[in-house]
């Protein structure tokens, strides 16, 4: 049995961690293959097999982290999800419910943790859920004051669309996605009700063009964010790197001189 060093090395190589990746995609292949009736008509047993193959990979992959890591395997939350991800394809049983078996193509989410431009992108995101979190409360309380007053205004004319809040909030969120949403709801609605453009009009203008928006400039505004500290952390990285160098250097000239100053000298020096 390896060494937990020797084990945690053999896990860092480029060639694991790129074939690691290889089976990921691989595997995601296999499973949208396993979509085809004709793919699987025509080579279904060696498909299940390839894909068994990957699964007894993954199975390998986890019990080598976890025997390199230990206790601080539970502490990253990508060695979670893939330990979730295969514990259920692992359940007996688990084959015959669509819904657990095509939750592992969730695996190929993994590329994200080795590339740096989506690494940044994921973390702009996640940093920028408190200030969304505001932005889709504000939202909200837009929809249901909007969806009150359309199922007020329109309700009785147009059933289908405004009947109750439910259908007054989902044919708000189609108009703000501008989705069919002059000629489909709001010029029929019109030929009814005629100034019903000033409602329409300012609910589109502050929801798609003002608070959507809002959300972009989050997000971007967070990704800049965790781009600037990945800099300055390379920088820092740089610096110390060069820093114990020179240290190094340091020592060296010191112990030299310390080595010519203590060495036996000759007669008459």
């Amino acid at each position: 049995m390896f060494s937990r060093d020797k084990t945690a090395r053999f896990l860092e190589q480029a060639w694991v961690r790129n074939g690691i990746l290889g089976v990921i995609v691989f595997n995601a292949v296999l499973l949208g293959m396993e979509t085809s009736d004709t793919l699987m008509g025509f080579a279904g047993g060696l498909i299940l097999t390839l894909d068994a193959l990957c699964l007894s990979i993954f199975v390998i992959e986890l019990i080598l982290k976890f025997h390199a890591q230990r206790g601080r395997f539970w502490r990253s939350g990508w060695n979670i999800f893939d330990f979730l991800i295969v514990s259920i394809s692992l359940v007996p049983g688990a084959q015959g419910f669509s819904v657990l078996r095509a939750l592992r193509i969730l695996r190929l989410l993994r590329v994200v943790s080795v590339s740096p431009n989506l690494r940044r992108v994921v973390e702009g995101f996640i940093k920028a859920l408190p200030g969304m979190g505001s932005v889709f409360l504000l939202m909200g309380m837009l929809f249901y004051i909007g969806a009150v007053m359309a199922t007020k205004l329109f309700k009785d004319s147009f059933p289908e669309w405004f009947g109750d809040l439910g259908n007054s909030a989902y044919s708000l969120f189609q108009i703000m996605t501008l989705e069919s949403w002059s000629m489909g709801i709001v010029r029929p609605v019109m030929e009814v009700y005629p100034f019903a453009w000033a409602f329409f009009v300012p609910f589109i203008m502050v929801t798609t063009f003002a608070v959507v928006n809002l959300l972009v400039g989050l997000i971007v505004n967070s990704m800049q964010d965790a781009h600037a500290a990945e800099s300055n952390q390379a920088t820092e990285d740089y610096r110390d790197e060069v820093l114990k160098r020179l240290s190094a250097i340091e020592e060296r000239l010191s112990a030299k001189e310390a080595a010519q100053e203590s060495a036996p000298r000759a007669p008459g020096e």
